[in-house]
Parts: C-alpha cells; structure tokens; sequence
C-alpha cells in the first residue's frame, strides 16, 4: 500500500498555517499558489477528509486537518534531522545548526563571529535562539540547539553533552531610585525584601523542570520574559529582585538604580558553553569551527 501523504504535502499544509493564506504560503516556499491548491486538493481527495475551512479571509485548519499537522510537524522534524545526518555523513558539514543563546548575554559578538562563518562557504543554515535560565539546558537536550552560550548553574542529569566554563556570574539585589526599599537600612533581611513584589524572568524551558531564583517563598512576583524587561521592571519600580552585577552598575551609575547588601546573598553562579556530542570528531565541520571560535569568547564579551 502507497503511502498518500508526502513530507512535500506537510510541508504544505505547515506554510499555509504559519501565513494564513494560500498566497501567502506560496511565496514563502517560492511556488505558484496553485501549486498549492492542487497539492492540498489531492491529499484531501486521496485521504478523504477536509483540511481546510476556506469559507473565511484566512485559511483555517479543521479539526482534522490540525490534527494532521501537529503529528505531521514531528515527521517533518524527523526528516530534517535525517536529511542532516545523511549530508553530514556524506560531506561532513551540517544542513542546520541551532544556537541557543543566554538572554543574559550580547548577541553583538555572536554576530561577528557568524560574520567570518558565512564568509566560510559551509553552506549551513544557522538558528538562534534567546533563552532564559534553565532554557539553556533544555534547548541543548531536546534537540532545538546544538550548542549553547550561557547555560547556567548545575547541568542537568542524563549527559549527552560537553561543556567549558565561561565563568562565574555574580549578582547584587537592585531596587529602584524611589522604591520603598532604597532606603531601608542594610543588610536587608528576607523580612526586609518579602514585604515587596520580586521581578523574576520566567524560564523557557519547555521540557526540563523550570528554574527560579532569589525568589522568597511567599513573595509576590511579576513575571517577565527575559533579563532585558525584568531590569526595565525594576528601573520603573514595579518589583526588586537580583541582576548581574555589572549590568547593575552601569544603571546605579546613572541613578536609575540603587543596588544594597542583603544578609543572604546569591552565591557565584557558574556559566557554561555546552555542545551536544561527547567529541569534536563526532561533529560535522560547520559546528567544529563555530565552537573553535565561541571558546575564544569571555564573559565580559558576552555580558549585555
């Protein structure tokens, strides 16, 4: 028995989700929105089931036809990492490569870096990603990145990968200008600081255990999305919480923030570029050289 549905026909079906409309989905793959139409037509036909909803402006998935891309995606998945392998076997340079990035860190020397990289030739497709706290990990784990910058403190179990110390992050509580806090005596005890809202960036991991830190039990907390907006929250007043210390600095010199002593402070927290495979010689020729290149990077490069 033939099977009826194609990584082609996915693929199809995946672009015209993402852009809302059958035009739309052509231009992004570079074909004819008619292409498309007789491509969705005869799956539908083959499958005997609707797959779109075009009663409305946008192309709506049915209920059936959601169901089909969700486990559809997976495949898709699974064919561009066999298309990797089979490319890196053959040549030894990968088809893609996903680069998880710290939100505590600059992208600017990461940019310089892809600069030289493309000037290479390797032909390979690069991802970057910004994630916060324990997203690190589990963006090296679960197979979104194949190398990390940044990921924190202790890695999680299960192996799988290598790493090399960056260095230690150290981080100072900070409060705003005007916030009740600014003026209280030091050292602030944990009485002190639960009486006030906490900022706290929320981790992005979407499989491993989500990280929290500096966090009091008890302790209302606004929740942002990364290190950017939770040292923007702070600098408004909104809520008081811990930042890296030289990030800190730079805007206590400015008077946006005060940073104070507390009676339990943060301890160093390592930070680590990770990569996926156990040897470099198990590694296509695009990631070796991508990795020669970050181990040079230092912390301070990389600190925003």
């Amino acid at each position: 028995m033939s099977l009826k549905i194609s990584i082609d026909a996915l693929e199809v079906i995946d672009a015209i989700a993402r852009k809302g409309s059958f035009a739309a989905a052509a231009e992004s793959l570079f074909r004819v929105p008619s292409a498309l139409t007789y491509t969705v037509r005869k799956l539908e036909a083959d499958l005997g089931v609707t797959l779109f909803d075009r009663s409305g402006h946008r192309a709506n998935l049915t209920e059936a036809g959601a169901e089909l891309l969700n486990e559809g995606r997976h495949l898709l998945d699974a064919a561009q990492a066999l298309e990797s392998r089979v490319k890196r076997i053959a040549t030894g340079v990968e088809t893609d490569i996903g680069i998880a990035i710290s939100d505590l860190f600059n992208a600017e020397p990461i940019y310089e870096i892809l600069q030289d990289f493309y000037a290479q030739g390797f032909g390979t497709r690069v991802k970057l990603m910004c994630e916060v706290f324990g997203g690190s990990w589990d963006a090296l784990l679960s197979g979104r990145a194949d190398i990390s910058i940044g990921a924190p403190g202790e890695a999680p179990s299960g192996g799988g990968y290598s790493t090399k110390l960056l260095g230690h992050l150290d981080f100072v509580f900070a409060v705003a200008t005007n916030h009740p806090l600014a003026t209280f005596a030091e050292p602030l005890d944990n009485q002190d600081i639960i009486q006030y809202r906490a900022v706290a960036a929320a981790d992005s991991s979407r499989n491993l255990p989500p990280r929290t830190s500096g966090i009091l039990s008890g302790q209302d907390v606004l929740t942002v999305s990364d290190m950017q907006d939770k040292l923007e929250a702070q600098i408004l007043g909104l809520g008081v919480g811990y930042l890296p210390k030289k990030l800190a600095q730079r805007y206590a010199e400015q008077g946006k923030l005060v940073i104070k002593q507390v009676a339990e402070p943060k301890t160093l927290t390592p930070t680590f570029l990770a990569w996926r495979n156990h040897r470099k010689n198990n590694m296509g020729k695009a990631q070796q050289w991508l990795l020669k290149r970050f181990e040079r990077l230092t912390l301070e490069q990389l600190l925003m």
